[in-house]
């Protein structure tokens, strides 16, 4: 039996059909190499070979693709080229077509990161005199990450749970790959601009230190800087560091804990609220206890200087003053009795006459003067007495209240209103009257001029 006969290519149609499967069954790789064998023709294009210790692969990198790249390529550098897998079909050269170049590992990115901390730091971006403080109770603020990243979703929740009052207005960028930097900018240029927030959170969750360098922008960082709004940077982890940390009025470790240092804990401000409230209500009442206990004392006072037990104390006095004058009186007489009876016993005893005549009419005289004297001075001291009287009776606030007058006291004090000045309209009055008191409300009050 012979064997069937075999399909014959020509190298042209194998490579062309060869390359056709390698570019439909490898899209788009990542190859990680040294470069060696570096070519730069005249053509703008470069062409280089990628290796490791055990294998080598063709590589292009055409001028367009070429000339959007920073890095510069040298021999013995370690490369990630990112391109297509193709044939090139007149030799039958497998390679790969580069579209984007980075230098492998981080090292360069890291030396990038040290250079531009550096000098911002020099340029005192870094200054922890010039970061403001955040607000302590923000209402409105801008959020500016990636809007289906998990940083939003954490930032969302914290603040709803914290502080549900806050409005969040989000500026969705990229966070990572080469157009994020300018987004990040624009979106943080925007926030400024607008004024409505009154606090910015720009960051994102964790990742490589390549993942990060849109928050290590030096235009970023600057457009941080010259933020009129207080900015908290929340970029990657705990052990994440970016340039936008050091520039940003705080840093946060993580997005969520951005949310919390941003706003206060509802819970926690709700316990204080009681907590005063409380200690209100203490000081309150403490002050209610020493008003009522000082209204008593006050009350006690005034009932001791209270007119009517005035005029009782002043009628006391004037009846000690009528008895003292009553037994002087009856004194003086005994004593000009006695030696009336004395004067009489030595006339008796010497009877003469003529002297008994004399004697008898100076006795006459004596009890005359006597009776005159004693009827002048009980006139006197009565009128004096009645002048006392009258006197007493003409400063007592009982009879100035008989007129028609009144004494006014503060309903709330105690205290006696003398003057407009101590009353105000709305204040509660007492009128004390010749039989009785009446509370009153002022409703207006209006000085003489």
């Amino acid at each position: 039996m012979e064997p069937a006969a075999d399909l014959v290519y020509t190298p042209t149609e194998l490579n062309r059909e060869v390359r056709l499967h390698i570019e439909a069954g490898f899209p788009r790789v990542v190859v990680e190499g040294e470069i060696s064998n570096l070519s730069r023709p005249s053509s703008g294009h470069l062409y280089f070979t990628l290796k490791d210790d055990r294998s080598q692969l063709r590589c292009a990198f055409f001028r367009s693709a070429a000339l959007r790249s920073t890095l510069r390529l040298e021999n013995g550098m370690k490369l990630q080229a990112r391109g297509r897998i193709s044939l090139y079909e007149p030799r039958g050269d497998f390679q790969l077509i580069v579209d984007g170049v980075r230098e492998a590992g981080e090292g360069e990115l890291q030396r990038q990161f040290e250079a531009l901390k550096k000098k911002l730091e020099e340029e005192g971006l870094f200054d922890p005199a010039r970061k403001r403080p955040l607000p302590p109770y923000p209402l409105r603020i801008a959020v500016v990450t990636s809007p289906r990243g998990a940083a939003l979703r954490d930032i969302l929740h914290v603040l709803q749970r914290r502080w549900p009052l806050a409005r969040v207005r989000l500026y969705p960028v990229l966070v990572q790959g080469e157009g994020a930097p300018a987004e990040i900018l624009a979106a943080l240029r925007a926030a400024d601009r607008h004024g409505w927030a009154q606090l910015l959170i720009v960051g994102r969750g964790g990742g490589s230190l390549e993942d990060l360098m849109a928050f290590n922008d030096e235009q970023v960082a600057r457009a941080v800087y010259d933020s009129a709004i207080p900015v908290i940077s929340a970029v990657g982890h705990e052990t994440d560091f970016s340039i936008c940390d050091f520039v940003a009025d705080v840093r946060a470790p993580t997005p969520s804990a951005a949310a919390e240092l941003a706003v206060p804990d509802q819970a926690a401000l709700r316990e204080t609220f009681l907590r005063a409230e409380r200690q209100f209500g203490r000081r309150i009442r403490d002050r209610l206890q020493r008003d009522s206990q000082r209204l008593d004392h006050l009350a006690h006072r005034m009932q001791q200087r209270h007119p009517v037990n005035r005029l009782a104390e002043q009628q006391r006095r004037l009846h000690l003053l009528r008895s003292a004058l009553e037994r002087e009186t009856l004194r003086a007489l005994a004593t000009r009795r006695q030696r009336l009876q004395s004067l009489a016993g030595q006339l008796n005893a010497s009877r003469p006459d003529r002297r008994l005549a004399a004697l008898a009419e100076r006795v006459a005289a004596a009890r005359r003067n006597l009776d005159r004297l004693g009827r002048a001075g009980i006139r006197q001291r009565r009128q004096g007495l009645s002048d006392l009287a009258r006197t007493l009776h003409a400063v007592s606030p009982l009879e100035v209240i008989g007129r028609g007058y009144a004494v006014l006291t503060s309903a709330a004090t105690g205290s006696v209103v003398s003057s407009v000045t101590a009353a105000s309209a709305g204040d509660r009055l007492t009128a004390r009257l010749r039989d009785g008191r009446l509370d009153c409300t002022v409703e207006s009050v209006e000085a003489d001029k």
